[in-house]
């Protein structure tokens, strides 16, 4: 059935819609939905894809580069460079263990030389989109073996540099006349040279970042305009893609590398709510297009060569994988969870098995026989991850204690409660730099690009974002979240918000700053009980009520309040006199912030084992304090 792209791509959404729900209700991952209606409207089965099935999923690997750039924006570059050795580490023993073995196998069934070093290559690498959909499904990406699939993947991302280059080599092969579609800049390099794109691209991406990327978007966000945001961020990352294709990395590599340069950034949030819709979509469409490309005629023809090459690809991979786990010392049960996540071949492999093509390494029937391979191995993965987790590991889950088991989220030492703060003038500042004075991290949120810029120089966590729409509040942690702090500026907004947050997260506790009484009245007709009117010491007694919620003592945390507001007058008298009209700088100066710190400890020192909950004599101290 021959139709346009547009009615194409309204088929896979169309069985996407259907298929996805389905799968779920019998406790399939989503991946295997989508494959399988893949394969229900291609070629061999319905007949409902025309010939844009390749055009359809050459579009849709966007997703996956969008999903590396999230991915990047959630990993914070000292994070990134302290995870530099487990990169190394994992990806370089996996990836040269891998085309070892693969070789030796095929090798050993009668295949040239050159043929098989190409398909082990090409084979090496794993799906990038499947595992990492998968770790966020399962919520197992701060797990060992979501770190150590992480890591391993990015190796992997890199080695296409190198895979693409050696490719020729081994084929003996020069491109004359331009006459293979991957012309990049590292083809045209001399072969010494073409390692050094690495760095290459890494440097242009800093400079970028740093340069061009956030005084581009704050550019942008002075317009106000939700649209011209979604439009930049679209811009960002299909032009670093781009960029890095015509440099010669992988796109999704300089995706997820452009994330990580503007992980610190106060844009994060905002950049991953209006990546994340585009993401979703184009991953669900890719999938749609990875079933409906397996060419059944080629597997009919020769089942066995196919079913055996899968087979074998798949214990290769589990056996190295699983090695490396425990060889890195990872637990059982992480180990298998690491194998049967990465022991598929990845969406790469399409474009590396096409180029082995053009480069005569591969005949169109052994191409096509590669790519049924790549696919089915794509399609089996996520089965064996359910057989892993219904079967396998709960027999290893329930031979360790409950706090100690490696699927609990690592370095999770931490017990405080997540906050979140939207808008931070000068109420809002009020409460955050308190919680600040007492180690007490929130996540701030606030629409004034100068106002975030400002703030961002000081030293403050504030991150741009306007809180009324779901999406971006989504992005700070509002589903994790158990305090939302409301103290924006106009009190429609600080309704909406509390309305939209107790329709969707009813049990997130709400404070909010009310403007006057007819507010009060408001809110408490709505169930919001934690009113603050809008006064210097309402904003104290706000932040003191929270800091009672966190763990501290009533008594203490009154302490702390008073002394905050006295610090805050003398400081204000200081500030009063400096001839600079910003009022930001009132609630900003690096030297009135230290010293309201300072106070503070020394004030802590004079209680510390009085402050917090579960102290003998805390409900004396509180009661005395009551009388007084």
């Amino acid at each position: 059935m021959e139709s346009s792209l547009a009615m194409s791509t309204l088929i896979f959404l169309g069985v996407a819609i259907i298929m996805v729900p389905l799968a779920r209700k019998f406790g399939l991952s989503s991946v295997i939905g989508y494959i399988l209606g893949g394969i229900i409207i291609g070629p061999y089965v319905l007949r409902l894809t025309g010939n844009n099935v390749n055009d359809i999923m050459h579009a849709s690997e966007f997703g996956v580069i969008m999903l590396l750039f999230i991915v990047g924006l959630e990993l914070e570059p000292r994070k990134f460079w302290e995870m530099r050795k487990k990169i190394i580490g994992l990806g370089l023993t996996q990836m040269l263990l891998t085309i070892s073995l693969l070789f030796l196998v095929f090798i050993s069934v009668g295949w040239r030389i050159d043929k098989a070093v190409a398909v082990a290559m090409c084979f090496a690498l794993s799906s990038t989109a499947i595992v990492l959909q998968t770790l966020q499904e399962k919520n197992n990406f701060n797990t060992t073996a979501g770190e150590a699939s992480f890591s391993t993947l990015l190796f992997q991302d890199i080695s296409v540099i190198p895979i693409l280059a050696i490719l020729p080599i081994v084929a003996n092969y020069k491109a004359k006349h331009h006459d293979n579609e991957i012309q990049i800049l590292i083809q045209k390099l001399p072969e010494w040279l073409q390692a050094g794109t690495v760095i290459l691209g890494v440097a242009l991406l800093i400079l970028l970042g740093r340069y061009v990327f956030v005084p581009f978007l704050r550019y942008v966000s002075k317009s106000g305009m939700t649209e011209l945001l979604t439009a930049s961020s679209l811009f960002l990352v299909i032009g670093v893609s781009e960029l890095m294709i015509v440099i010669g990395l992988s796109p999704a590599l300089g995706a997820f590398l452009a994330g990580v340069m503007l992980a610190n950034s106060e844009f994060r949030h905002e950049l991953e709510a209006q990546i994340n819709p585009f993401k979703g979509l184009l991953l669900a469409v890719f999938f749609v297009s990875v079933g409906s490309t397996i060419n059944f005629n080629i597997i009919q023809k020769d089942p066995l060569f196919i079913f055996s090459t899968v087979f074998a690809v798949l214990a290769v991979k589990f056996a190295v994988l699983y090695a490396i786990g425990r060889f890195f010392r990872v637990d059982t049960s992480q180990s298998l969870f690491y194998a049967f996540a990465l022991s598929q071949v990845g969406e790469f492999a399409f474009v590396l098995i096409n180029y082995a093509s053009d480069l005569y390494l591969l005949g169109p029937e052994m191409n096509a026989q590669m790519m049924a391979v790549t696919a089915i191995t794509m399609c089996i993965t996520p089965i064996l991850l359910i057989v892993n987790d219904k079967f396998i590991t709960p027999k290893f889950i329930k031979e360790i204690p409950e706090e100690e088991n490696d699927f609990n989220i690592l370095d999770n030492t931490v017990t405080q409660k997540k906050i979140i703060i939207v808008g931070f003038g000068h109420f809002g500042s009020t409460v955050g730099r308190l919680l600040k004075a007492n180690k007490i991290s929130a996540t701030v949120l606030d629409r004034d690009s100068d106002r975030v810029k400002l703030l961002r120089s000081y030293g403050f966590k504030v991150y741009y974002g306007d809180a009324t729409r779901i999406p971006i509040l989504r992005a700070a942690g509002i589903e994790e979240a158990e305090i939302l702090v409301l103290c924006l500026d106009d009190p429609d907004d600080n309704k909406f918000v509390a309305d939209l947050v107790r329709e969707h997260y009813p049990k997130v506790k709400i404070f909010v700053r009310a403007k006057n009484r007819i507010d009060a009245y408001d809110y408490l007709n709505n169930g919001i009980n934690n009113i603050y009117r809008e006064t210097l010491g309402t904003a104290v007694d706000m932040a003191v009520d929270v800091l009672h919620e966190t763990g501290m003592r009533k008594y203490a945390a009154r302490r702390l309040g008073q002394r905050f507001m006295a610090i805050d007058k003398a400081s204000i008298r200081k500030l009063a006199k400096m001839d600079d009209d910003d009022d930001i700088a009132l609630f900003t100066t690096k030297e009135i912030l230290q010293r309201e710190e300072e106070l503070l400890a020394y004030d802590n020192l004079n209680f510390d084992n009085k402050n917090w909950e579960g102290s003998p004599s805390a409900d004396e101290e509180d009661e005395d304090d009551s009388q007084n």
